[in-house]
């Protein structure tokens, strides 16, 4: 991940996930909350990410931060991105709160990471950002706006 090599062992067990990195165990809920988007609890902590598959792994976006997560060649046979980089990428209110502004109008040209929205929530702003490139096709919210935690956004195609 980024410049850093972790071993992990992901299993199963019932609705939830055990995930040893090294030598730390971890429970985690994951849950897609739409196509690309996550919705993930690792040791009680909560946390929205952008999911997108890519040659080799993954690049995931949390909290603005883009990383490349790489699969390594101990990586079981078969084992290939989820995620595909096809359709609508739509972004999804990651917490309840009051859109501030829409940085990027229907029709707008975006490249990946690039600002779509600002939101403010628990009296922060946060920039939510583009989760591929693409042309933002809908914008269904306005300046202003309160929204709940999975209120779409923006659709990027």
């Amino acid at each position: 991940m980024g410049d850093r090599v972790f071993r992990l062992d992901v299993r199963q067990e019932g609705g939830r996930y055990r995930v040893a990195v090294d030598d730390r165990v971890l429970d985690v809920d994951y849950v897609e909350t739409g196509p690309g988007f996550v919705s993930l609890v690792a040791d009680g902590e909560s946390h929205a990410l952008v999911v997108e598959g890519c040659p080799g792994g993954f690049a995931v976006t949390l909290d603005g931060r883009r990383t490349s997560i790489e699969i390594g060649a101990s990586a079981p046979a078969g084992v290939a991105p989820r995620h595909a980089v096809q359709g609508p990428a739509r972004l999804l209110a990651p917490m309840p709160g009051k859109v501030v502004r829409i940085l990027a109008p229907p029709g707008a040209a975006v490249s990946a990471g690039q600002g779509l929205v600002v939101m403010e929530a628990m009296k922060m702003e946060n920039e939510l950002r583009a989760p591929r490139p693409g042309t933002v096709r809908e914008v269904h919210v306005k300046e202003g706006q309160a929204v709940e935690t999975g209120a779409l956004l923006v659709v990027v195609e």
